[in-house]
């Protein structure tokens, strides 16, 4: 199987590729190839760059703030600037808050919002998971009632990625529990300065504390920061969550996280290691097909269509293939890839005890990929979800 792209496209690639070496931070870039931690201020500089050349946005409309890019320029230029050793684009205003804004928010929202994620002025956090209430949504308790010109909410949310990161949270809330649970919710912007708030980090197994809890009590937040119209969260929800789950798929970071294990072999005179070259073969077949899949739905729907089943299968795959490439990842490096040391993902870090950097960080890198296939929606989720809409009937 071979994927071609049209001479246009590979032109854009070299484009963006272009870009990224002459733009790109080798201190960043030094962070990302090696898995070690990186800070805010880190994305913040790479996204100013790409909010200068105008790429920040890559999936937004032209009218507020896009590219114009077509699906294909969309997934070539996600691959280069991984391939390139380029930070992701973490920040839920962009990938999550920006198209729901777009397609549902008011023109006073649309305003107020967009024009400060895409520069980065402001940062989002997804306040949608509860204690007891992850994958299943409909049965969250955080309660929003309505006093006049404000909501006064009340709750506690979980697993809230990059919080520490954020000044402004995007949240799910119960504003009717007389109706069916998901006819109940509504989608709600609230500071995260707001009184009444509080943010706490949750350590993680590989020493990092991406994940946070945001406590919410008699918090008002003003009724213009609805989103579309009230108990009708669901139906934005959802469509959010299409994208989350497409971009989750990772096809770039799998490509990226490949590479690794090939300069891996090379280093420890193991590329000709049969079992190894049976190993990354395996990998590499995997991967063709996922991204064949992928661009194969990227033609058949535009930029911004609410992705089905589709996001569900393409968001099961390749999380769970992500965590085999970090495996091979842990197997290639041996004994090397056993000590862990916070310090040691620190680009400045020392640790004589853990090795070299290339392997420093594996130990983390392997523990850390075992949540791919749990936040966006658990992968037994997407089973179901991906049964229930393919197979009914």
């Amino acid at each position: 199987m071979r994927l071609e792209f049209t001479p246009e496209e590979e032109a854009f690639r070299q484009e963006v590729r272009a870009f990224v070496e002459a733009e790109l931070d080798p201190a960043i870039k030094a962070k990302v190839e090696r898995g070690l931690r990186l800070e805010k201020a880190d994305y913040v500089a790479w996204y100013t760059k790409l909010y200068e050349k105008g790429w920040i946005t890559p999936g937004w409309p032209e009218d507020h703030g896009g590219p114009g890019w077509t699906p294909i320029q969309k997934y070539l230029f996600d691959e280069e600037t991984l391939l390139g050793g380029a930070p992701r684009i973490i920040a839920s205003g962009i990938n999550m808050l920006g198209p729901v804004l777009i397609a549902f928010g008011t023109p006073e929202q649309k305003e107020k919002y967009l024009p400060a994620i895409r520069r980065s002025e402001s940062w989002w956090a997804q306040g949608f998971s509860e204690p007891g209430s992850g994958s299943d949504l409909a049965s969250m308790r955080t309660t929003a009632v309505r006093d006049g010109d404000h909501y006064i909410v009340n709750g506690h949310k979980i697993w809230t990625s990059y919080a520490h990161f954020c000044d402004k949270l995007f949240c799910l809330v119960k504003t009717d529990r007389d109706v069916k649970a998901q006819e109940g919710i509504s989608f709600l912007l609230i500071d995260l300065d707001s009184p009444g708030i509080e943010v706490r980090p949750i350590k993680l197994y590989e020493g990092g504390n991406d994940l946070n809890e945001v406590f919410l009590d008699n918090v008002r937040v003003p009724v213009e920061n609805l989103i579309g119209e009230e108990n009708k969260g669901w139906t934005y929800a959802k469509y959010l969550l299409g994208h989350e789950r497409t971009g989750i798929a990772g096809i770039g970071a799998s490509k990226q996280q490949l590479l690794r294990v090939k300069r891996l072999l090379a280093e420890q005179d193991m590329a000709d290691d049969p079992h190894f070259r049976r190993r990354v073969a395996e990998l590499e077949i995997e991967l063709l097909a996922l991204e064949a899949t992928g661009l194969r739905i990227l033609g058949e729907n535009q930029v911004f269509s609410a992705p089905g089943a589709e996001a569900s299968m393409l968001k099961v795959r390749g999380t769970e293939l992500r965590q085999d490439i970090f495996e091979l990842l842990y197997e290639v490096a041996g004994s090397a890839a056993i000590p862990f040391s916070e310090d040691a993902m620190r680009l400045e870090g020392k640790d004589p005890l853990i090795g070299d950097d290339e392997r420093a960080s594996l130990a983390a890198n392997f523990l850390d990929s075992r949540k791919l296939s749990i936040y966006g929606g658990t992968n037994e989720v997407q089973r179901n979800v991906t049964a229930q809409m393919l197979l009914r009937g």
